[in-house]
C-alpha cells in the first residue's frame, strides 16, 4: 500500500509499504479522505511538533475518515462497508486517567502520525490502516468523507470550549482564525457566545472567520489600535482561546481579560518555558487552563457533523491527490489560499 511519509524537515515522500492486517479487535479501514493539521504542517516544515522530533520515518495523518473493509473475527459492531470517522486517540483505557474519563491525559496514549513515542505512532494517510474497532463512529451514508474527516478538529475546538467553561452570553476572544480556531468561533457561536472576536495576521482567514460567525475580525499586524481599546477598564473578554502557539499572543491576553476571566491555552507552543506576565494573571485572578485533544467530544463531534447544525463551509478549502503531497502541503501551509486542505487516495 501507499502512504504518505515524513523522513525530516521538507522531506515528504509517497512510500510503499506492507499491508496492514487487524488483530484482535481491530479493523482495516480504507482511507476516504484525511485532512492536513497543523501538527501535520509541523513535522513537514520543522520536522516536530513542541517537544516531540521525528527519528525515524513517519506516516503522517490523523484527521481520517473512511471505510470498513475488514474486520477481525471477533469485531461485533461493525461490518464491512460502514462508513465511518476515526478517532486517532487510542487510550489504554486502564490508567487512571482513562478510568477518570479523561482519556486524552493517558498514560499510555498512542495517537496517530504522532512522535511523541519511540518507536513513533503511525499515521493514517495511507491507503488503508488499521486501528481498534472502538475507534471508528459510523457516519450517514450521504455525508463527504472530507466533512467525517473534519470530526478530530472540531473535538479540539469543542475541548477547548469545554475547558473555557460556561459560555453562554460570555465576550470571547480567539487568538488565530486557522482550522482549530475558526471551528472554535463555530463552536463558540452554537453554545451562545455573546460575541467572539477573532484576531489574526493574515486578511484572508479573517475574512473567513467572519463567514463563520465571528463578530469582529482584527489583523493585529496592521491595526493593532483595534485590539488594544479592549484593554480599557481592566480588559473586555470574559474568556480568552489562544489557538496561535504564539508567545507575543499568549502574553498580551492577560492585559485583554477582565479579572476572574479565563484564558485557554489551545495553541501548542514552542520547546522550552515561555514567560506570561504572571502578576497580571495573579492580581486579575485570571484562570489559565491547557486544553490537549480530547476525549468524549469526538462522538460529539461526530453527532453535531451528522446534524448539520454547524455549517463546515468556511473551513473546506480543497482537496488534493496523496500522490502530490508536497503540493497539498504547500497549499495548506499558504493561509492566503487555504484553511483545511483534505488527501485522497
Amino acid at each position: 500500500m501507499k502512504a504518505v511519509t515524513i523522513f525530516g524537515a521538507h522531506d515528504l515522500r509517497v512510500v510503499e509499504r506492507p499491508d496492514p492486517e487487524p488483530g484482535a479487535g481491530e479493523v482495516l479501514v480504507r482511507m476516504g479522505a484525511g485532512g492536513i493539521c497543523g501538527s501535520d504542517m509541523s513535522y513537514w516544515s520543522k520536522g516536530r511538533v513542541g517537544d516531540f522530533a521525528i527519528r525515524e520515518p513517519m506516516v503522517l495523518g490523523h484527521e481520517i475518515a473512511g471505510t470498513v473493509e475488514r474486520c477481525a473475527p471477533d469485531v461485533t459492531t461493525l461490518i464491512p462497508g460502514t462508513r465511518v470517522a476515526v478517532d486517532p486517540s487510542r487510550p489504554c483505557l486502564h490508567c487512571a486517567y482513562c478510568r477518570a474519563g479523561r482519556s486524552n491525559l493517558c498514560s499510555n496514549m498512542r495517537f496517530f502520525g504522532s512522535a511523541a513515542l519511540f518507536p513513533h505512532v503511525q499515521g493514517a494517510f495511507a491507503e488503508t490502516f488499521v486501528c481498534r474497532a472502538d475507534q471508528c463512529h459510523a457516519i450517514p451514508p450521504a455525508m463527504p468523507f472530507r466533512v467525517a474527516a473534519l470530526a478530530e478538529p472540531l473535538a479540539v475546538a469543542l475541548h477547548g470550549v469545554r475547558r473555557a467553561g460556561e459560555v453562554l452570553g460570555k465576550h470571547v476572544l480567539v487568538t488565530g482564525a486557522g482550522p482549530i480556531g475558526m471551528l472554535a468561533v463555530l463552536v463558540l457561536r452554537h453554545a451562545g457566545a455573546a460575541s467572539v472576536t477573532v484576531t489574526d495576521l493574515v486578511d484572508a482567514p479573517l475574512r473567513l472567520a467572519l463567514d463563520a460567525g465571528a463578530d469582529a475580525a482584527i489583523n493585529v499586524a496592521t491595526e493593532p489600535e483595534r485590539l488594544a481599546r479592549f484593554e480599557a477598564n481592566k480588559g473586555h473578554f470574559d474568556i480568552a482561546i489562544e489557538a496561535t502557539g504564539a508567545p507575543s499572543a499568549l502574553a498580551g491576553l492577560f492585559s485583554l481579560v477582565r479579572p476572574g476571566g479565563r484564558i485557554v491555552q489551545l495553541g501548542i507552543l514552542p520547546p522550552g518555558a515561555v514567560g506570561v506576565p504572571v502578576n497580571l494573571l495573579v492580581v486579575r485572578e485570571i484562570d489559565y487552563v491547557g486544553a490537549f485533544r480530547f476525549s468524549a467530544e469526538f462522538a460529539a463531534a461526530v453527532a453535531l457533523l451528522a446534524s448539520g447544525r454547524i455549517d463546515m463551509t468556511p473551513v473546506l478549502s480543497a482537496d488534493m491527490p496523496a500522490d502530490r503531497p508536497a503540493e497539498a502541503f504547500e497549499l495548506a501551509a499558504d493561509r492566503t489560499r487555504s484553511i483545511k486542505v483534505h488527501l485522497h487516495f
